[in-house]
């Protein structure tokens, strides 16, 4: 049985802690999938590659307010989805042929296969010859997650998409039903209604996306409701496959009802990937959600076993895995010498339409928590830039503690909202209080960072 001295699970952002200052350890890589990740691969990136062109697409249907005229005469499905896959599939393949070839890993093997672990510090790979276990000194679990999909009557039957396949179909549905609410569910809803699918959207709860901030969800909701045919409160007791596609049967107060489409989104959510791995085998413990119990080094409860990103992080996102791939690097390479994560202030976008940025507390975590606080809002249509756009739906809210003026929480709705809300990320991650952020430097007249510079000075401070 081979016995290294690191094995990595995962070839997202755990693919990255090897580098030269390990090339004296013997080192496995073990990939089930393709290289590179959720984010690389089925996620952020090329999410937001489709996300530019159906911003362009949805344009024209609000040009002519500003006295300019235009149309969209077609959407080349097919060219959009290959010259997205057409760049990151083989960034994919390169990324495995460099682990694969490359003289830099020598000191590296890759397996290709599912892995589960089948006892203390022994790992079993699912390989085409046949299952080989490993053992090593110490693991890096960085395996991500999958979709989940919802035990549904019917639904197994009848076909359905996940985040993961409906970016690569071949032609674009005329009618789209988007089961779920949250980002997934609000991305892709604006990326196929903007290339003209009729889109559906089934909720269980009373709004969508529910944990932004309430004013940021109710509005969202409001302004997804003139866009796209929102069905809210709907508990989906069947799905049935029909002569042109499938259908959704739903119960809600009002009664029952049934919607249709040619195509299915299921965008639930995702689960971690810890019991494909049985990571219990081991002695690693999960919470109920299934993420892996870290403590700020990132080290699970087993002696020389860390674990990060999706797998062992309640936020699932991309920069969060970055950051905590380096503090596992950091800490394998100086153990006596350990570095804890950050996870103070972390930011999160949702590239919908329009688009929502957020980080810090919302106004209910605060008030759950017990915080002192005040809020500021600002109108994107309060903003000179605002009024060159004619935005008369979005604005941003701070949260702050009223007598040290330390910013708590911010949540953007409208163009541009994660670039803006960059400066409120700087702020309250070096410490720089409301008032001296608003008045210690210049904001460019009349660029979108004025609306961060008002809503500041709305604030009410104590002080």
């Amino acid at each position: 049985m081979p016995h290294y001295d690191l094995v990595i699970i995962g070839t997202g952002s755990g693919n990255s802690i090897l580098d030269q200052r390990f090339a004296d350890r013997k080192v496995a890589i073990v990939e089930k999938g393709v290289f590179g990740g959720t984010c690389l691969n089925v996620g952020c990136i090329p999410t937001k590659m489709f996300v530019h062109p159906a911003d362009l697409a949805a344009a024209p249907s609000a040009s002519g307010r500003l006295g300019v005229d235009t149309e969209l005469t077609g959407v080349r499905w097919r060219e959009i989805r290959d010259r997205i896959f057409g760049r990151i599939d083989p960034i994919a393949a390169g990324g495995r042929q460099y682990r694969l070839e490359h003289e830099d890993n020598a000191n590296v093997t890759v397996y290709e296969g599912e892995a589960r672990f089948t006892g203390h510090k022994e790992l079993t790979v699912e390989l085409p010859d046949g299952p080989e276990s490993v053992t090593a000194e110490q693991f890096v679990l960085a395996a991500g997650g999958r979709a989940v999909v919802p035990d549904i009557p019917g639904l197994a039957e009848s076909g359905y998409h996940t985040s993961d396949t409906i970016m690569r179909i071949d032609e674009l549905p005329a009618r789209l039903v988007i089961l779920g609410s949250g980002f997934i569910a609000a991305e892709f809803a604006h990326v196929f209604g903007s290339f003209g699918v009729e889109v559906t959207m089934v909720a269980r709860s009373g709004a969508l996306l529910r944990m932004e901030d309430e004013d940021i969800s109710d509005r969202f909701t409001e302004l997804a409701e003139r866009r796209f045919d929102v069905r809210l409160n709907r508990k989906t007791v069947r799905v049935r496959r029909t002569a042109t596609g499938v259908a959704l049967d739903l119960e809600w107060p009002g009664g029952t009802e049934t919607v249709e489409g040619d195509l299915l989104l299921v965008a639930t959510g995702r689960r971690p990937n810890s019991d494909i791995l049985d990571v219990a085998r081991t002695g690693v413990s999960t919470l109920p959600s299934g993420h892996v119990v870290v403590d700020e080094y990132q080290r699970t409860g087993v002696d020389g076993i860390y674990a990060l990103g999706d797998i062992s992080s309640r936020y699932e996102l991309k920069h969060v895995a970055n950051h905590e791939a380096r503090v596992v690097q950091h800490n394998l390479l100086h153990p006596d010498e350990p570095v804890a994560a950050d996870h103070r202030f972390i930011p999160h976008a949702v590239f919908t339409s329009p688009q929502i940025a957020s980080v810090g507390l919302t106004e209910r975590d605060a008030a759950a928590r017990g915080i002192p606080y005040v809020t500021a809002t600002q109108d994107y249509a309060g903003i000179a830039y605002g009024w060159a756009m004619e935005d008369t739906t979005g604005f941003a809210k701070l949260l702050a503690d009223p007598t040290t003026g330390q910013l708590l929480g911010a949540h953007i709705i409208g163009p541009q909202a994660p670039t803006a809300i960059q400066p409120v990320i700087q702020a309250m991650s070096f410490g720089l209080d409301a008032r001296s952020m608003a008045r210690g430097q210049y904001w460019i007249h009349p660029a979108m960072p004025e609306l961060i510079e008002n809503a500041l000075l709305n604030l009410p401070l104590d002080n």
